[in-house]
């Protein structure tokens, strides 16, 4: 039986990446029936909206999507599809792995992190006030009454949301992730020395959550110092945990210890329901070109068989992916030492090693 994946092509060089993950991913022989649904910037005219309503019904039937880039819309009031789609389908989980490909340049090696966002409060809940508004000067005005401490006038002001169901269900799905996929150990990342009633919470929690997995090491930094202690020792870490903010700051960050955000592949995941994605942009000024390189998207697509259950499918298009990449010869120009291949170039030619590695079929007996 296949399985039924919402399929959101995005826009700027969306399709063509897209067309490249399905290209890999199809060659793997896992039975995958996309359902293709529009959304992006390139849609608005057609349906009024970025995020049509026929995006979310498709994913909350199919239970899983997976979406190439999808830019921001200027001017319209939606602040970001992707945002808006994590939000409605209540995605709390932004996982974010950041593994070493041999053939990247990169001042780092051996790097094998990920890390698990929490993807609903923190200041990116968007509860704002705007400068010089009535709402602002309100808020103001409370504020300074129950904290009995002083807001200069002409304030924007920003609230951050962290609770303790969302804290514990956070750091509970990185400690499941880590059980699951044999990490050793989980950092709970924060600002509780400073901030010590929200991010207090979630290291209180984290601690809490941490004893009912005694097989898993636990431990705790503050930011900053994760962010030296990643650049000086990496090699000590494993699966880092983090509040929304945070979580957005340091996956980008190990995103680019390993080569940037065109090797970086990332998920939104709930309770039964999840979105596959790769973090870069929609860079829609070289739309169309063939020439950008689709590894993110179709490392994202490698997660989702993990996800679907499919993990040996998804082990051989991280390994032809990784064995592309090394060789050097049909990579794209952000990769390529001499002569550079195109997007569905570089595509098949990982489909193709994928297909090298699958395992031999039984031979059908021949009936005497």
């Amino acid at each position: 039986m296949a399985y039924r994946v919402t399929l959101i092509p995005g826009d700027g060089i969306g399709p063509e990446v897209t067309r490249a993950m399905t290209t890999v991913l199809e060659a793997t022989g896992v039975d995958l029936e996309w359902i293709r649904v529009e959304a992006g910037v390139e849609v608005i005219e057609k349906y009024g909206t970025p995020l049509p309503p026929q995006v979310l019904e498709s994913i909350r039937e199919t239970r899983v999507a997976i979406k190439g880039p999808i830019g921001t819309p200027v001017g319209t009031g939606f602040r970001s599809v992707n945002v808006a789609i994590r939000k409605e389908l209540d995605l709390y989980a932004n996982l974010r792995p950041a593994k070493s490909l041999p053939g990247i340049k990169s001042p780092f090696q051996d790097i094998d992190l990920v890390v698990v966002r929490e993807n609903t409060e923190d200041l990116y809940a968007g509860i704002e006030f705007e400068r010089g508004t009535p709402e602002a000067a309100h808020a103001r005005e409370e504020m300074m009454r129950l904290s009995g401490k002083f807001i200069r006038e002409g304030s924007a002001i920003g609230i951050k949301p962290i609770s303790e169901f969302g804290s514990r269900r956070i750091v509970k799905f990185a400690f499941e992730y880590a059980r699951q996929n044999g990490r050793k150990k989980v950092t709970a990342v924060h600002k509780a020395n400073i901030m010590k009633f929200t991010d207090g919470l979630f290291l209180q929690v984290a601690r809490e959550v941490a004893q009912e997995y005694p097989d898993i090491e636990f431990e705790d930094r503050i930011v900053d110092n994760m962010c030296m202690q990643l650049m000086q020792k990496p090699q000590l870490y494993d699966v880092l945990v983090l509040t929304n903010l945070y979580g957005d700051i340091i996956s980008d960050l190990c995103a680019g210890m390993i080569g940037g955000l065109g090797v970086a592949p990332g998920a939104n995941i709930g309770d039964g329901i999840a979105v596959f994605e790769a973090i870069h942009g929609s860079a829609p000024k070289y739309a169309g070109q063939n020439k950008v390189n689709p590894s993110a998207l179709i490392l994202s697509g490698a997660m989702m068989l993990r996800y679907l259950g499919e993990r040996e499918a998804a082990a051989r298009v991280e390994a032809a992916v990784q064995s592309v990449i090394a060789e050097g010869k049909y990579v794209t120009y952000d990769l390529a030492q001499g002569e550079p291949v195109g997007t569905q170039e570089m595509a098949e030619a990982i489909a193709a090693r994928v297909q090298e590695m699958a395992p031999p079929q039984d031979p059908i007996p021949i009936e005497s």
